[in-house]
């Protein structure tokens, strides 16, 4: 499901469908930015602890097995590690 039609209510809420929101994870708590994008369109984009998306993608490469050391990166980066 990715259209769907929705209300507003008294208060100026909008609920998103059950389906969607199974779909895209969203839960109780979540919280959300809005923003105005046409003379009609609102667009939402759920908000995210940076910390929680790192930490996320770090388990991923690591069962995934492409995680690299910092001294790996360092080195495919050209950076030095050492005091300067």
């Amino acid at each position: 499901m990715s259209l769907a039609s929705v209300r507003v209510d008294k208060k100026g809420r909008l609920i998103i469908p059950k389906a969607l929101r199974e779909e895209m994870g969203v839960k109780e708590g979540d919280t959300f930015f809005v923003q105005r994008v046409g003379p009609s369109v609102l667009q939402f984009a759920r908000v995210e602890n940076p910390f929680d998306v790192l930490a996320r993608e770090a388990f991923k490469e690591r069962r995934d097995g492409t995680a690299i050391t910092l001294e790996q990166w360092a080195e495919r980066e050209n950076v030095s590690l050492e005091d300067e």
